[in-house]
């Protein structure tokens, strides 16, 4: 009689595995019970808000192994060098990595790979750009050399395997969002209200991003000045719209809030006090939204989306949320000022948006899926 399966190894390879949260994947997929899992990072690495040092969390299931990183930023330049070659020289069943195919780091690990493991690269790419030289034959030499990879949404899949990647080696698998951690909170929803001075009933538009153009934040307050029902609003985030982000929200004194300060830890409360997540992102011809993290973390904390049209949101969002065209004032005012009004709605979209959460981008969920997807490229079950 057989035994159980020995669990093979796994090196899974990103720059954001040098922040703990991100590491989730890695540890969810050490949980599944098939891979021993190591993930590989930057020793140190500066990202948007500072200097980060690779860190075990408690309770970690992954093992860590930090590696020097070169040339940081910009990201896209950045080298693990030597070090890193020498971790691929060990007996992996599988290499997976976190970077996007075009970058100098993918290059790395595709030309270090051995030829006999099974490489998967994983995108978030969902414009089919032009890349000048050398990243055009980065991309070019690192897709030749991978045998499978991970989309994250359909727009993504949609570019990859218009380049002519291989359909029946690329899976759309998406990121995925702790719901224990985001999840429906009264207590923070009623502690956070508090200290912005909101003790009343007056439901809550809420903004979670960058102050930037593409965020769409224009558009959000543009169509909340032609709102008629009662509403407040909550901008957290930052960027370099935050100065008419604050002009804008002197003319209504207290019913605007803007908080450039929130952690990612605390995110969850602060997504709590919300009653609408608004998405207004606008796609440019070098950019359209990815996938829309914040769209999740709603949805898990039981907070009814409306969001725009653009790049993947639609398929994130599905039937779980309210979709608008890009910029159409008109039309985000209509939306808001329906979803504002009418409880009913607010609580159907929550309790819809909830359930999307739990079933489709919990963590356990998302790995799982990842699980499956290498385990089939190691027994060679794939064309």
């Amino acid at each position: 009689m057989k035994g159980p399966r020995p669990r093979r190894r796994l090196l899974t390879i990103g720059h954001s595995y040098s922040v703990g949260v991100n590491r989730r994947l890695a540890h969810e997929l050490a949980l599944t019970g098939d891979w021993d899992v190591t993930a590989a990072a930057p020793a140190r690495f500066h990202g948007d808000f500072g200097w980060h040092v690779l860190e075990s969390q408690p309770g970690e299931r992954c093992t860590l192994a930090p590696l020097p990183a070169y040339f940081t930023r910009p990201v896209h330049l950045m080298l693990y060098g030597r070090p890193l070659f020498e971790l691929l020289r060990q007996p992996w069943d599988l290499v997976h990595c976190w970077e996007e195919p075009y970058v100098a780091a993918a290059a790395e690990v595709a030309f270090a790979t051995p030829a006999r493991v099974p490489l998967v690269f994983a995108t978030f790419q969902n414009i089919a750009k032009r890349y000048p030289p050398p990243f055009n034959w980065i991309e070019r030499r690192t897709l030749d050399r991978a045998d499978g990879c991970v989309a994250f949404g359909r727009t993504v899949y949609d570019v990859l395997t218009g380049r002519g990647f291989p359909r029946t080696r690329t899976r759309i698998i998406p990121p995925g969002v702790d719901t224990a951690r985001f999840a429906p909170n009264p207590d923070a929803r009623a502690a956070v209200r508090a200290s912005l001075g909101w003790q009343d009933d007056v439901p809550v538009v809420g903004f979670l991003g960058r102050f930037v153009p593409e965020k769409g934040v224009r558009t959000l307050v543009e169509s909340l000045d032609h709102v008629a029902v009662p509403w407040r609003a909550l901008l957290v985030g930052a960027g370099p719209l935050e100065g008419d982000l604050r002009a804008w929200a002197r003319r209504y004194g207290g019913r605007v809030a803007i908080n450039t300060e929130v952690r990612h830890e605390d995110v969850p409360r602060w997504l709590n006090a919300m009653d609408v997540l608004a998405a207004p992102s606008v796609s440019t011809p070098t950019w359209r939204e990815q996938f829309g993290r914040m769209l999740i973390e709603a949805f898990a904390c039981g907070v009814p989306v409306v969001a725009s049209d653009s790049g993947e949101i639609p398929h994130v969002v599905g039937d779980y949320g309210m979709i608008v065209a890009e910029q159409d004032t008109a039309a985000w005012t209509q939306a808001l000022q329906r979803v504002l009004g009418d409880t009913a709605l607010r609580r159907d979209l929550s309790e819809r948006g909830r359930r999307r959460a739990v079933s489709a981008y919990d963590w356990p969920v998302v790995a799982r899926q990842h699980a499956d997807f290498f385990g089939q490229l190691v027994d060679g079950a794939l064309a």
